[in-house]
């Protein structure tokens, strides 16, 4: 048998192979982040002197997000649970068997109208709108969704029939049916209704262009159901909160929404293309205030689609929240394969995976929102 003896080949091995692969020499420097220098781009250095007059160098993250392990440790219904994976078990049960109404969030005095609005599409407008109505249903309110966009996204979450002949926003906007008349309930979750839109609602725009008072037709729908109101007038039967889903423009049925609202309802994305409507959004909100509702304020803010890797998320957080302060949500919601896979069900997240990252999120969005109450 010929050839080389082992310890010949390691050699000429170490020898012939290239600096960057060589076994013989030392390994390579890793490459630094694209951001340039060693630390990651996520965290920061800090200097600091110790007791002996020397510099030591640490790191630490550049800002804290809440995650949906944070909100279950939060909750006081997990506190005998000791891993986040029992917390999301624990929380799935309680979703699943009603046991999240027990908690008890306060009911509103009167019913309350949050228009959920952006005119730029794919922000999680229509997600934001289901999940969040589905959680404040699981915290035992009673909660009705109008559906205003053609599309039927919504009614599609909400497992609702919305094609041609069903009852839907269309005939009550066009035809003038009462609101009581198309309203269905959801079949996954007891205190949720909805008003489903069918293909039909895109001639809307064309059709009320001629009617009398046009932009007010969704406001005396609503204001005309028997169970919409405060306490005193209809007790604890009236509905708890209406939300008006809104197609991502700025027309007829948009204002509609915005002359019927008390509250605005934003979802934001947290990437800087989600901002740049925001403003032009936001001078069509006061111009609807200086003629037709003085009463509409933008109460709400949610970032949507939040990917805390990055400093972009962070970026557009601070200063959405450096802008808008208190109205912003405290909780954003993270991107989540389950909160896209649920519609494709006919649910929302909230009964999809009740455990999930998006589901915990879009919880305590609505508890958030039930806790702030009503704005003066």
């Amino acid at each position: 048998m010929t050839g080389d003896p082992p310890e010949d080949l390691g050699w000429r091995a170490a020898n012939n192979a290239s600096d960057e692969f060589s076994t013989a020499a030392e390994p390579p420097a890793e490459r630094d982040y694209p951001q340039g220098g060693p630390v990651h781009p996520q965290v920061e250095n800090v200097s600091r002197e110790t007791e002996d007059g020397a510099v030591s160098r640490e790191t630490r993250p550049v800002w804290q997000v809440r995650t949906a392990a944070d909100i279950a440790e939060q909750d006081d219904t997990f506190h005998d649970h000791g891993t986040p994976l029992a917390q999301a078990a624990q929380h799935s049960v309680l979703a699943r068997t009603g046991g999240l109404r027990r908690q008890g969030v306060p009911r509103p005095h009167a019913t309350r109208v949050l228009v959920v609005a952006n005119q730029k599409g794919g922000v999680g407008k229509t997600t934001s709108t289901v999940n969040v109505a589905a959680g404040l249903a699981q915290l035992g309110q009673k909660v009705l969704v109008i559906d205003l966009d053609p599309q039927g996204n919504a009614s599609t979450a909400l497992g609702v029939d919305h094609h041609r002949g069903v009852p839907s926003t269309y005939d009550m906007l066009v035809d003038g049916q009462p609101l009581a008349d198309v309203i269905t309930e959801c079949a996954d979750l007891p205190g949720l209704f909805v008003v489903p839109a069918t293909i039909d609602l895109a001639g809307a725009e064309i059709e009320l262009v001629s009617v009398v008072a046009r932009e007010q037709r969704l406001a005396r729908a609503i204001s005309a159901h028997p169970l919409v109101g405060t306490a005193e007038a209809i007790g604890d039967e009236r509905f708890d909160y209406v939300f008006v889903d809104c197609p991502p423009s700025l027309g007829l049925l948009t204002l509609n929404a915005l002359v019927a609202g008390r509250e605005m309802f934003i979802p934001i994305q947290a990437e800087y293309y989600a901002l740049e409507g925001l403003g032009q959004l936001l001078e069509t909100v006061e111009m609807v205030r200086q003629h037709l509702n003085p009463q509409l304020i933008v109460s709400t803010i949610l970032l949507t689609m939040y990917d805390a890797r990055t400093r972009l998320a962070a970026g557009v957080s601070d200063e959405v929240r450096s802008h808008f302060g208190d109205q912003v949500l405290k909780t954003a919601v993270p991107r989540s394969v389950r909160v896209s896979e649920a519609p494709s069900y006919g649910q929302t997240v909230m009964t999809y995976d009740p455990a999930s990252a998006g589901a915990l999120s879009y919880l305590e969005a609505a508890r958030e929102i039930a806790s702030k109450g009503a704005p003066a």
